[in-house]
């Protein structure tokens, strides 16, 4: 049996007696695109949040390419790529600047030719020498991006990754994201916009409050005449007046 990317069994995150996500299940095969879907407030991030080792479970296991995210949390940090939930590059450095320090902390030779290509790859080689602080969110978005990818991994977990993006912007990051599990690798992503994640995901799971209401796959939803925005504001709604 292959060894799933992502498996996570009960995983738990209290704040005091906030139950911020409530022992959570679930597997990731790798050259999967999966969706992790809810709406804001719904333990999208802590989730991604605990599957790279930013922050402790309270309870439950989880292991992330084979590692531990207890055990060795920068191991899993060093072999992945994360876009987290906000775009938050150093405000000191250029946008050249901070994919060097990328390269320098992932050890990336080529580290000036890869972030030429991501300059022109998401259309912003003109703010390259621009300081991160004065950048637009959509900009420090496309930085964001091109980082999480820069070194190549084989499991992304991007936390909303369109949201600052123009409908041209979002166009060449789903196509990107599309080709990119084609090729072998894995995505990993949190977002509540229901139509990208109908588009472009092959499974999802629905969080709500920090349960998992249903996870599936988007062939099952379509061969059964759903779609995705239906079916999952019927859940959401059923477990709001339960």
């Amino acid at each position: 049996m292959t060894t799933p990317v992502i498996a996570a069994t009960g995983l738990t995150k209290m704040y005091g007696d906030l139950v911020a996500v409530n022992g959570v299940s679930l597997s990731v095969g790798k050259g999967a695109l999966f969706g992790l879907l809810g709406p804001n407030g719904s333990g999208k991030s802590t989730m991604i949040k605990m599957l790279t080792g930013q922050i402790r479970p309270t309870a439950g296991t989880a292991t992330v390419l084979g590692l531990d995210v207890r055990q060795d949390p920068i191991g899993v940090r060093e072999r992945v790529g994360i876009i987290p939930e906000q775009e938050t590059p150093p405000s000191f450095l250029t946008a050249t600047e901070y994919l060097q320090f990328v390269g320098a902390i992932r050890k990336i030779p080529d580290i000036d030719e890869r972030a030429a290509w991501w300059f022109d790859f998401l259309d912003f080689k003109d703010k390259k020498d621009v300081l991160c602080k004065d950048l637009s969110r959509g900009t420090r978005q496309k930085l964001m991006f091109a980082q999480a990818f820069i070194h190549n991994p084989e499991l992304a977990l991007i936390d909303e990754p369109l949201i600052n993006f123009d409908p041209i912007m979002q166009r060449v990051v789903k196509d990107y994201l599309t080709e990119y599990v084609k090729a072998g690798n894995t995505i990993f992503l949190s977002t509540h916009i229901l139509e990208v994640a109908e588009e472009i995901c092959s499974g999802f799971a629905i969080l709500h409050k920090g349960n998992i209401l249903h996870a599936g796959t988007v062939a099952d939803l379509v061969a059964g005449h759903r779609h995705l925005d239906d079916f999952f504001l019927d859940l959401v709604q059923r477990s709001r007046n339960a």
